[in-house]
């Protein structure tokens, strides 16, 4: 097989693609207006949030401690990563049965607790479903290596080794790629990402009604939405043809979005969407305006929501990103959407190094002011806004400055890759240190007390040394908190549906410090003005009135002078204005 380079490396090139400008808006086209798009979402890495029992892992029983502490925030949605059973190659995305839970977690009835507690707080819950791949360990999967004849054997992608090797394909976690031989029936079976991941063969029917019956399950036990991983790159083209050299710097075009999987999801809708009253988001929105339209648009009648990556590569190094850039990428993508169609927007997930590392700044001046003008931005943008556990308190990355302290499948095929390429190893592990997902899964910092108050016993992770100033006890009760700037701004995302629904108008475009925009609607409107600068910076704004009433401030005032304004480092402001 090609030595080819790693997961990062390809992230970067599929996700810093700039799609085409968007198409006309459809006169008059509207959406109409639900929950969803309403909806303020926290994301628990449930192994990592809170931890009942004393076994190092955070369970079900430890979010059903903290629910009182979810409902503060003010979200209306919660989104929980795979929780059901499995070895755990890749934290739980390998799936080993999608219908049972992994013992460390809890029980089922431990399950609906949790469920139920969300739900009498008005929260809704939405699952991580992990269906363009199974674990190797799936019975599927089991059953379909078995024997070229068995059953099961078309729920997979195989390739009879008396033909050869198989046309190349790129894998995320493979430096080999995606092919992977098992002995045991001569043959080679696809793994987009991890060997322990083989991708299961959505051209059969018979797997889609699984997955359908699968949904319906966890449906019928209260589940409000699903969170689809990793679905864009679900069909594959099984007539395997060659691929021309370097395809994979476009891997969305090569191995996302084709027009087959527009038919499953119509088929999804019909069978589980619709009946049951739930929605879904795709992770990935394909490479233009237009698959992300083909995706969520109402009257396509597949999925609702899905969220693009064009500003993930962004922040990319520690040398920082261009603020012309950022404001480029999400007026583009609001343009493209705003009249009809609907996205999620997120800065920081399980899949990122922390929030304030990547967009902000972490040093000890500036990680508050600059971490509440990330909340800020983020919950006044059209969208429905993910947040992700811990960056409401502002957690940042930790130091793992060797890969011996890595547990991170993606983290251990990058560094494969960077070996078999020879590259600078101190300069792969100083970008590794900065941007591996081990930094966005470190135990929640909940105290001041032993391991950060996540668990009584050794942490599958060890908690970040700055917990003992960082946590969620010292921001409880202090107004002028991260977190409690957090709960301002759900409390004003909430109580002002012109920051969920109200059109965008980006100001100044070239201004180099400040990104300052407009939402309106039915009457209302808002200005808001972000400083994403560690310096004072001003910026004059002629034609509006009204500065005088602030919504959101955590400086101690707004200096203005006239219609100019000054801003201080990482200064947020949003205020109604005439």
């Amino acid at each position: 097989m090609k030595n080819h380079l790693g997961y990062f490396l390809f992230l970067l090139l599929i996700t810093s693609c700039t799609p085409p400008a968007p198409p006309p808006a459809d006169e008059g086209a509207t959406d109409e207006q639900t929950w969803w798009k309403e909806g303020i979402l926290y994301q628990i890495y449930p192994q990592s949030f809170k931890d009942s029992d004393g076994d190092g892992f955070g369970d079900f029983r430890g979010v059903l401690e903290k629910l009182d502490y979810v409902e503060s925030l003010g979200v209306t949605m919660v989104w929980m990563n795979p929780f059901f059973a499995s070895p755990l190659v890749d934290n739980g995305y390998d799936v080993a049965d999608y219908r049972a839970i992994h013992p460390r977690y809890g029980t089922m009835a431990d399950f609906q607790a949790m469920l139920d507690g969300f739900h009498e707080r008005g929260i809704k819950f939405v699952l991580d479903v992990v269906v363009n791949h199974s674990s190797d360990q799936h019975a599927w999967f089991q059953a379909s290596r078995s024997s070229r004849a068995n059953p099961y054997r078309d729920y997979y992608h195989w390739w009879p080794a008396e033909k050869g090797e198989p046309p190349y394909r790129f894998s995320f976690f493979d430096p080999e790629g995606a092919w992977e031989y098992d002995s045991l029936s001569n043959a080679y079976y696809l793994h987009t990402f991890a060997a322990a991941q083989p991708d299961l063969n959505w051209e059969n029917p018979k797997v889609r009604q699984e997955v359908y019956d699968i949904m319906k399950f966890w449906a019928e036990k209260g589940v409000d939405g699903f969170r689809m991983d990793a679905f864009q790159y679900a069909s594959k083209d099984t007539t395997w043809p060659e691929f021309p050299e370097g395809h994979e710097r476009e891997v969305i075009k090569w191995y996302g979005m084709r027009p087959q999987l527009h038919d499953y999801l119509k088929e999804l809708y019909r069978e589980v969407i619709a009946p049951y009253g739930v929605f879904a988001v795709a992770e990935g929105a394909g490479s233009t305006f237009q698959d992300a339209h083909d995706l969520v648009d109402a009257d396509r009648q597949e999925l609702q929501t899905a969220y693009h990556f064009d500003y993930v590569s962004m922040a990319k190094t520690p040398d920082g990103y261009a603020l012309a850039d950022f404001k480029d990428v999400f007026t583009r993508w609001d343009s493209a959407f705003a009249e009809k169609g609907w996205l999620a927007i997120f800065l920081s997930n399980h899949d990122n190094s922390r929030l304030v590392n990547r967009y902000g700044n972490p040093s000890p001046a500036f990680r508050i002011p600059s971490t509440q003008m990330l909340h800020t931005f983020l919950l006044s943008m059209r969208g429905t806004p993910y947040t992700y556990y811990g960056d409401e308190i502002g957690m940042t990355n930790i130091d793992m400055p060797n890969i011996e302290e890595y547990v991170d499948v993606a983290a251990k095929g990058e560094y494969r890759a960077a070996l078999a390429a020879e590259e600078d190893l101190d300069e792969f592990m100083r970008l590794l240190n900065y941007r591996s997902r081990e930094n966005s899964r470190t135990p929640m910092q909940w105290d001041t007390t032993y391991q950060a108050g996540f668990t009584t016993g050794d942490p599958w992770k060890k908690v970040n040394a700055n917990h003992q100033s960082i946590n969620v006890a010292a921001q409880d009760q202090d107004p002028a908190s991260i977190l409690n700037h957090f709960r301002a701004m759900t409390k004003v995302r909430r109580e002002n549906p012109v920051l969920v629904y109200g059109r965008y108008e980006l100001i100044q475009r070239e201004h180099p410090d400040i990104y300052a925009f407009t939402r309106s609607w039915e009457g209302d409107k808002m200005l808001v003005l972000l400083n994403f600068s560690d310096a004072p910076a001003s910026i004059e704004l002629n034609a509006m009135a009204g500065f005088e009433n602030i919504v959101i401030n955590y400086y101690p005032s707004l200096q203005t002078d006239g219609p100019r304004l000054s801003l201080e480092p990482y200064q947020a402001v949003i205020c109604k204005i005439e």
